[in-house]
């Protein structure tokens, strides 16, 4: 095996940059970059993934192409011109890139600069000249992507077994480290500056959202790194969901100029799957607020215009529109507006609190508009102006109009109208059938005795108890008196 592996070096360090990016072409690997990335690439794939398969793939480029110089070399053919001082610079340059490759082969644990940034893409074969469009992720708010480490690449099953593995191995630059190390801490032990793995489908129609497939596991060297789980369903039968995000796999990776071997276990049930690599900065709904308020507010009087254009008068309509109300309550948490919100693409005047929709996104992201239930991205996130402005100048109201002109007034909710126990007294009795007030010395007209006073403040059940104490306080009077009662239907009189 080892005189194979010797025999395989020799060929890909003599292969020029055509049969290099055939040999990377056949395994699924990049194929671009200049011609000493090719060759370490390729000496790599020999190093740590050389198969029966890309053993014979090696052996027949180097056949064929000896064989084509042969033929070419009994029809000798002009050669084109070359400056004097370009053949040099040629030479020397693939000397140097062989130089390079054979240090790498002779020490296979020493970490050589070439390797910085650069990935074994173990995660499986293409077919020979199966050429594809990119798979492109969609980008995320809260990730900023510093570099690329691994493009979108599909994970191929390599048998039929439901249970498939596909090992990738890179290494980071000295930069990148250094970013890592010296980035905030979010939380203890969890750095903004992350190496996070992303998984979609394998579609290049649009951008994919991260997508797990079945029974994922993801081992970062020699440690297994934990997947977000399922949420549980209260409904009966629903699924729970799991959501799906990008996996950081900093905590367990080596952050020096070692190489690092990542493994994902996967289901194969049929479906294509893609992953890729990404150093980003995470970003927290703080920070999203802070540039949102940085470039993303509408100006009143362009939010002024747009509720006249609202409001104007459709010729088609039967019915004229005067005016339109818009809360100042947030619908997200019924509380009022801070930093009134929509989409841009939302056809509602109507508002939400950014401060508390990037929270909720941050902990469980779904960008979904709380007013008309419309995808709302953050991207097309806006600050309304106008309503900014209202908000500080009308406090005492929870509710506005704005009317045809763009101009608005406040909405304020009317009292209900109650008697108080400062108002004139209701006068109840037969005898006051005009509605007659009592005299404040408690005489009637003519000197007659007061009428009966009833508050009707007093619900029914305080009614009920003074009917009991005066039943028995005639049980304990000499002779039965008659019972004195109201009718509330007569003689009603209200001064408020």
């Amino acid at each position: 095996m080892a005189a194979e592996l010797v025999e395989a070096k020799n060929m890909v360090m003599s292969f020029r940059v055509s049969d290099l990016q055939m040999l990377l072409g056949f395994v699924g690997r990049s194929k671009s970059g200049l011609k000493h990335e090719l060759v370490t690439r390729a000496l790599q794939l020999v190093q740590f993934d050389c198969s029966p398969e890309v053993f014979k793939k090696i052996k027949e480029l180097y056949e064929t192409r000896y064989a084509k110089k042969s033929s070419e070399a009994a029809q000798p053919q002009p050669q084109p011109h070359r400056s004097p001082e370009a053949l040099p610079i040629h030479s020397s340059y693939d000397r140097g890139s062989a130089a390079v490759a054979r240090t790498s082969i002779s020490t296979p644990n020493i970490d050589y600069p070439a390797l910085y940034g650069k990935y074994l893409n173990g995660l499986g074969r293409l077919p020979p000249k199966a050429v594809k469009p990119e798979v492109r992720l969609v980008k995320l708010p809260f990730y900023t992507t510093l570099d690329e480490l691994l493009k979108p690449t599909e994970l191929i099953p390599q048998n039929n077994e439901k249970l498939q593995e596909s090992p990738c191995i890179f290494a980071l630059t000295p930069r990148q480290v250094e970013l890592i190390r010296n980035s905030r801490e979010l939380q203890p032990g969890v750095k903004s500056v992350q190496v996070v793995l992303r998984i979609c489908y394998t579609d290049t129609s649009s951008p994919q959202e991260d997508q797990y497939p079945p029974n994922i596991a993801v081992k970062v060297n020699h440690s297994y790194c934990s997947v977000p789980g399922y949420y549980p369903s209260n409904k009966p039968g629903v699924e729970p969901k799991r959501p799906c995000r990008p996996i950081n796999l900093t905590h367990l990776m080596y952050l020096s100029a070692a190489t690092n071997r990542i493994t994902v276990t996967w289901g194969n049930y049929g479906k294509s799957y893609s992953v890729g690599l990404y150093l980003v900065r995470q970003m927290t709904s703080a920070e999203l607020l802070q540039r949102l308020k940085t470039i993303g507010i509408k100006h009143p009087e362009l939010c002024k215009a747009l509720v006249k254009e609202k409001l104007r008068l459709d010729p088609d309509s039967e019915i004229a529109t005067t005016g339109v109300r818009v809360s100042l309550i947030c619908p997200l948490v019924k509380m009022r507006l801070s930093v009134p919100c929509r989409a841009e693409t939302c056809a509602h005047l109507q508002c939400f609190d950014a401060v508390f929709y990037l929270q909720m996104n941050e902990k469980k992201p779904t960008w979904m508009c709380p007013v008309c239930d419309k995808p709302a991205p953050y991207d097309q996130l806006i600050i309304d102006g106008l309503l900014s402005k209202i908000l500080s100048e009308c406090e005492d109201a929870d509710e506005i109009e704005f009317l045809a002109d763009g101009s608005w007034c406040p909405i304020r909710a009317e009292k209900e109208r109650s008697c108080s126990p400062q108002c004139p007294i209701l006068v109840l009795g037969s005898s006051d059938v005009n509605g007659l007030l009592p005299t404040p010395n408690g005489n009637g007209e003519n000197g007659k005795a007061a009428a009966d006073v009833v508050d009707l403040t007093l619900d029914s059940s305080s009614s009920e108890e003074e009917e009991e104490e005066e039943e028995e306080e005639d049980d304990d009077d000499e002779g039965p008196q008659p019972k004195r009662r109201c009718s509330y239907e007569k003689g009603l009189v209200s001064a408020c």
